[in-house]
């Protein structure tokens, strides 16, 4: 007998999300089960220092804040709710759960996963988390669990588990459990589903958005919505947008299923809804991505303010003045950001920024008294001289490295209700998010993505009036954000953009146009790196990995924007050669900003 579809949502991409998210989901519409997502590479480094100071943390403090006001309302309307807030230490947030439920007499019954902690792992190691799938979600919740609380488990995982305790899926139900995981993918970073950090922004309000919402079909396709009422749109651009974020070829791979993301089809199905169907599914891979993180030393910045005239030569003057005090340390980066403006009408933009950046073993090296050294030179170096703030003490960064291990030696464990212990199958229903990074392990489709040579960067100069090749159509040099969309991400130290168009005809020109060596060309701080690019005809997409981008990741602090948040839309931002009927009309008279 079919059941009807699951309803699930999501109340948190990310630790530090909106605190009301999970009461609005509660009280906006109906609901089977209520999501949150906490994790991600810097979260575990806090959540390891966390521990360091308190062996009784080590989870998403935030999550119980949230609980205080809502366990009681979850329960009144039968909703159960799945979280990875658990982080280091599960079992001590399903502990501080039911102490709640207690002293506010909610009678709820709370669950755990567990086995993805793979400390002691290494020398040097604060953190190491295999990332588990599905399964233990599942157990948990065939068991009765009102909350079912995990550690680092995938980010896909906590609406697949679900999924396949809804529908009673076997494990080797690769279709289903692919589009589940696809679903999953798109819920997980809240409302980037729902019009939050979208290139079209401007086509929305999205002052405010709501959080989505997926009802997952037993067949495995499944609907992304919002409540009635709440910000932002779901729309098929919005659903490409989150589908591309954090993703790396077309197999995107899990501990439990590999989803296809080439098959993947979008298509409206009514207002601020939109359908996800045709998702292939394949057997996983026999390892588990393993997270790791460590201290990797000590930083310290100075950031000096330039103004007006002599720009370089006024870098220039303080690059000389600190080379005696920098002689040492093992890394000392210098930025110089052009922000200023020719005859501007303030001071501020009339300004650049210079950026130093210290690393160190050794938190002596880059302590206060490098900083101070910066700032004695105030009466003695370059006119106007000032900095953004005093000088401060050097301060702890992260690493974050991934690897693999053999799925056979992570311990998934179930904790149920009543305490039972259960070993969770390795081939159990469960799925790994935002792909591993491993190569498929035939010569399939996605295994070697096709790129083209054509599209140079183009020798017309900038402005709008249009030319045509030879032998060819018209053309506009115009930004590439005129006709494309484009979202990005990290994945420790490499970085991905998705970039995508609305019709046919545009995605026949960017798919012959945006090669590897023209995305060099517009973004030049990828030249030296060895990009790959991947086409995701159903999407409209092309999806490009630039691996050592940014360094260490995000927790080093290795550039101005750690986690590549905006790399995609600078690339929007860059200017090339586009067929001019691609480009849409000029606004009439009168109706421009």
């Amino acid at each position: 007998m079919n059941r009807r579809p699951l309803r699930i949502g999501n109340a948190s991409g990310f630790y530090g999300d909106r605190l009301g998210a999970l009461r609005e989901m509660l009280t906006g519409g109906p609901l089977d089960v209520l999501t949150g997502d906490y994790l991600a590479e810097l979260t575990m480094l806090i959540l390891g220092r966390d521990r360091l100071k308190d062996p009784g943390l080590g989870y998403a403090k935030t999550f119980l804040r949230q609980l205080e006001d809502c366990l009681g309302l979850a329960h009144e309307k039968g909703v159960r709710i799945v979280t990875n807030a658990g982080g280091l230490h599960p079992a001590a947030l399903a502990d501080a759960v039911r102490e709640l439920a207690a002293k506010a007499g909610v009678p709820v019954s709370v669950a755990h996963v567990e086995g993805d902690d793979l400390m002691p792992y290494e020398e040097g190691a604060l953190t190491a988390n295999a990332y588990l799938g599905g399964a233990g979600i599942t157990a948990c919740l065939r068991a009765g669990a009102d909350v079912v609380v995990t550690g680092r488990v995938t980010d896909a995982a906590l609406v697949s588990g679900p999924a396949a305790w809804w529908f009673d899926w076997a494990p080797d139900a690769y279709d289903r459990l692919a589009g589940a995981v696809v679903a999953g993918h798109v819920l997980e970073c809240g409302t980037q589903a729902t019009g939050g950090n979208y290139s079209f922004f401007t086509a929305h309000d999205v002052r405010r958005p709501g959080f989505p919402l997926a009802e997952v079909a037993e067949d495995g396709s499944a609907v992304i919505t919002k409540h009635p009422g709440t910000g932002g749109a779901v729309t098929t651009g919005t659903v490409t947008a989150q589908l591309l974020y954090e993703t790396q070829g077309p197999r995107y791979l899990g501990p439990d299923v590999t989803a296809r993301l080439d098959t993947v089809r979008l298509e409206p199905d009514g207002p601020d809804r939109v359908r996800i169907s045709g998702v292939l599914g394949e057997p996983p891979p026999p390892t588990l991505k393993v997270g790791v993180t460590r201290i990797g030393g000590w930083r310290n910045e100075v950031v000096f303010v330039l103004t007006g005239l002599d720009i370089e030569a006024k870098a220039a003057l303080v690059r000389e003045q600190l080379a005696g005090p920098l002689a040492g340390v093992e890394s000392a980066d210098w930025t110089l950001a052009r922000t200023d403006h020719e005859d501007a009408a303030t001071e501020e933009t009339a300004s650049a920024l210079l950026r130093l950046v210290v690393r160190d073993p050794s938190p002596d090296r880059v302590g206060r008294a490098l900083t101070s050294s910066a700032v004695e030179l105030a009466l003695g170096s370059y006119p106007g001289f000032h900095v953004t703030a005093p000088p401060g003490p050097a301060q702890p960064y992260g690493v974050f490295t991934s690897a693999t291990i053999e799925a056979t030696r992570v311990p998934h464990t179930a904790t149920l209700p009543d305490g039972t212990r259960v070993a969770v199958d390795s081939a159990s229903p469960a799925f790994e998010a935002r792909g591993s990074g491993a190569e498929p392990r035939d010569g399939g489709p996605g295994a070697q993505p096709p790129v083209t040579g054509r599209g140079g960067v183009g020798e017309s100069p900038a402005g709008p009036t249009p030319r045509a090749r030879p032998g060819g159509a018209p053309t506009t040099r115009a930004p590439l954000g005129t006709v494309a969309g484009a979202r990005s991400g990290d994945k420790g130290g490499d970085a991905n953009i998705g970039v995508w168009v609305a019709d046919e005809a545009a995605w026949q020109w960017l798919r012959d146009t945006l090669t590897t060596d023209l995305l060099r060309d517009l973004l030049p701080e990828t030249a030296p790196l060895p990009v790959t690019r991947h086409e995701l005809p159903n999407l409209r997409a092309l999806n490009f990995t630039v691996p050592g981008l940014l360094g260490a990741g995000v927790a080093s602090g290795h550039r101005f924007d750690p986690q590549a948040k905006a790399l995609g839309e600078w690339l929007r931002a860059r200017h090339l050669d586009i067929p001019t009927h691609l480009l849409p009309p000029p606004a009439p008279e009168g109706t421009r900003p």
